[in-house]
């Protein structure tokens, strides 16, 4: 294995070093006099709305300071030293209504909230808070992000982030079998869509290629959190695409009050797959722990027109959490394993007609710490470190190795939260730094190593009823192979620095009390990365020969986007028309032309176009009585690149811009929900037209119409709440194509799939 051994020369001081330095600075929190403390503990009640019972299990966060509790038996919580301030209090439960609010914390009045849910069957999404923190501003927050959570969560669980996250509106799934999913939104994906687990990036490289598995299993998440606009500027200055942050709070940042956590167990057919998870908080005085287990075992995928062979999944993702929860802050520290084996289908043209088979290690380490400020500007100040070691070697039908990666990932990060100044209410800003230590075996891909800071701030204001939020991000990157040399193929194999400023702006002016318009511009930079500068071999899993170039320029993006929100007590719905300029949009495009090397794959090209992205995009969802819901969403992207003067002269192409590949058709989905106590009936059916904007050697496909449904079903047993989720998709078992699959030419989408998922809370 290469994994090991690729953290060299130069980091391989500066890892100690950072390690050295985050540890002197999480110290320094520890060893700052308490003094006079303006700090509170947030704590309260949730009840429902219509019988005033206690409501156990809800979860509660804090956004601004990144805090979660979930309420005990009784209903209750607390949130351990909160300083002075304004904060957005998200509640969630299953059976009830998600909820969003302002609250102010004082020094004098900060606790003994009395939260009040309403039930899924009951209209409404109204918190009602009393007591000693009043709501600043009621109702929700209309910012411009989203979470997926509760039902909706537990409705869409799939195998991947990607295939859980594809009925949300604007969402498609790449892939090439069951295990390598990504999401892409809006016709963006890859690097343009950032991915985190608790705010850190998760060290894999599934953006760099189709075969590569994101290394999160959805099944341990607590909620997913989707940001664009300024928000996506504190994670990085390339995610135009939007930011998937996959929320598991593996370092506690409260004590519970008591053991709280879930079991869970889930079977499919469509694959005869089984999975099961339990975690667990842990409170022991001023620590807590935290545990998460999980595990998941699948088969060959079943078609209307066969089984896909060599497509079956097994992994297991396992961590450990401590934290020290003190009067004016907390340290904590997490190690996670995710393991992983797959199967990438066979080619039966060509490339590996056997298949290919996966193997994936990722160890991750997380410290974090925080330091409430009292007195100054700053509220408090926040340090991050991670370390990933991750590594997967790629496996021919002959057993024999093919292609390895293995890369070292360390992150680094300090941030702080700060009051008002000027006419700006509340900001953050914050540093950042990243060393990524990257080889590969089975290519003439050099060794190389990429070192990347930023600097960044967040602010915002509310001035009477527009609510503004304004970003910038300055981020410098170094890509350095570890020999530089000639390659007749890609040209020099050299040093490259790249450095820009990104910036957002987003605003949204509450028109009159429910209706909302706003927008939200961004300016993205993107340095190319080591694999589109330096590729140089064949990549079996994706019947590709890749071929980088190291004189590529940074991808530089202008997006657009301009929405209507409606917010009711019954009817909400938002429609949103949105356009993305790409001076330089860097992608592999297919040459057409056999690898002199391996003439069963294609060369691929990493190349840089202008490009633009524009598309509309409606969700909404009506209450027709309190038991019966109405919905759907609908999305359409186009994306084109423009056709250079000598690429018309050279291929005799007569138009000056074409399709770009892999974007996918007009698509959405209509839903109805039936909600009767417990009870939850959701049929649904998912649209999709064909696609004919096709790129350079791409096939059309068809449109399709699919049926799902899913019920679900809750119940409390002493102390203890019970879901039941039955879901059935493709029931009626359609043969069909996704446009974004790697593989549609060859194989179909799964067929008639039933899935049981159960998931106790305690």
């Amino acid at each position: 294995m290469i994994g090991g051994d690729v953290l060299k020369g130069s980091s391989l001081f500066i890892t100690p070093i950072m390690i050295i330095t985050f540890l002197s600075i999480l110290i320094g929190f520890s060893a700052l006099p308490e003094g006079r403390s303006s700090l509170s503990q947030v704590s309260g009640t949730v009840t429902d709305a219509s019988t005033s019972e206690p409501v156990p299990f809800a979860y509660l966060h804090l956004e601004e300071i990144n805090r979660a509790v979930t309420a005990d038996r009784d209903g209750e919580f607390r949130f351990q030293n909160v300083p002075e301030g304004t904060y957005t209090l998200s509640v969630h439960r299953v059976g009830y209504r998600a909820l969003s609010i302002r609250i102010l914390v004082d020094e004098d009045d900060a606790d003994d909230l009395h939260i009040r849910l309403q039930p899924e069957t009951f209209s409404g999404d109204e918190l009602v808070v009393t007591g000693a923190a009043e709501s600043t501003t009621g109702g929700r927050l209309e910012h411009a992000s989203s979470k997926i959570i509760g039902e909706q969560l537990r409705r869409n669980l799939g195998t991947t982030l990607s295939e859980t996250l594809s009925n949300s509106p604007g969402f498609s799934e790449r892939s090439l079998g069951a295990a390598p999913g990504r999401p892409v939104i809006r016709g963006l994906g890859d690097e343009r869509v950032l991915i985190l687990q608790d705010g850190e990036r998760t060290g894999d490289v599934s953006a760099q290629s189709a075969d590569h598995a994101v290394s999160i299993d959805p099944m341990g998440a607590e909620e997913i959190e989707i940001a664009r606009g300024p928000a996506a500027l504190a994670y990085g200055a390339n995610a135009i695409g939007g930011v998937i942050n996959v929320v598991r709070n593996q370092i506690p940042t409260s004590v519970p009050g008591r053991i709280t956590g879930t079991a869970s167990a889930q079977g499919k057919s469509v694959n005869r797959e089984g999975s099961a998870a339990v975690s667990a908080m842990i409170p022991l005085n001023n620590w807590a722990v935290r545990a998460d287990l999980n595990g998941r075992l699948g088969h060959d995928v079943s078609t209307p027109s066969g089984n896909v062979t060599n497509t079956y999944i097994q992994n297991t993702s396992n961590t450990i959490g401590l934290s020290r929860i003190g009067s004016n802050g907390y340290l904590g520290a997490s190690g996670s394993a995710y393991l992983s084996n797959y199967g990438i289908p066979p080619d039966p043209d060509g490339g590996h007609p056997g298949g290919v088979d996966m193997e994936m290690r990722k160890y991750q380490l997380d410290l974090r710490g925080e330091r409430v400020l009292q007195n100054s500007f700053f509220n408090f100040l926040e340090g991050r470190y991670s370390f990933v070691n991750y590594n997967h070697i790629e496996f021919e039908s002959d057993g024999q190795p093919g292609t390895e990666f293995g890369q070292l990932n360390t992150n680094f990060s300090v941030r702080t939260r700060h009051g008002g100044w000027a006419f700006f209410d509340e900001g953050r800003m914050g540093i950042w730094g990243e060393i990524q230590d990257y080889a590969v075996a089975g290519a003439r891909t050099p060794d190389s190593n990429q070192y990347s800071g930023a600097a960044y701030i967040i602010q915002e204001a509310d001035i009477g009823r527009l609510h503004v939020e304004l970003g910038g991000r300055y981020e410098y990157v170094i890509a350095q192979p570890k020999t530089e040399r000639f390659s007749a193929r890609i040209g020099q194999i050299k040093e490259r620095s790249f450095s820009a400023l990104a910036t957002s702006l987003s605003a949204i002016y509450d028109i009159k009390s429910r209706l909302f318009i706003g927008s939200t511009f961004m300016h993205s930079f993107r340095a190319p990365n080591l694999e589109e500068l330096y590729s140089e071999g064949p990549h079996l899993a994706t019947y590709s020969f890749e071929i980088g170039n190291p004189d590529l320029d940074p991808e530089r993006g202008i997006g657009l986007e301009l929405f209507l929100r409606y917010r009711s007590d019954r009817v909400s719905a938002e429609i949103a028309g949105y356009r993305n300029h790409f001076s330089n949009y860097l992608y592999t495009r297919d040459t057409g032309e056999a690898s002199v090397s391996d003439p069963t794959l294609n060369n691929y090209q990493f190349v840089g176009e202008q490009a633009l992205f524009y598309g509309m995009e409606f969700s909404g969802e009506a209450d027709l009585t309190s038991s019966i819901t109405l919905g759907g969403n609908l999305s359409y992207t186009v994306a084109e690149r423009n056709v250079s003067e000598e690429e018309q002269a050279v291929t005799g192409y007569e138009e000056s811009t074409l399709p770009l590949p892999m974007i996918p058709p007009l698509q959405g989905s209509l839903f109805a929900r039936y909600s009767y106590k417990g009870l939850t009936i959701t049929p649904r059916l998912r649209i999709a037209d064909e696609q004919t904007r096709l790129g350079e050697f791409e096939t059309p496909t068809d449109g399709y119409t699919i049926a799902d449904v899913s019920v679900q079903y809750r119940f409390s047993t002493s102390n203890l709440l019970h879901t039941l989720s039955l879901n059935g998709q493709n029931i009626f078992d359609t043969q069909y194509e996704n446009h974004l699959s790697r593989i549609k030419d060859i194989y179909p989408e799964p067929g008639r799939n039933v899935s049981l998922l159960y998931r106790v809370y305690f």
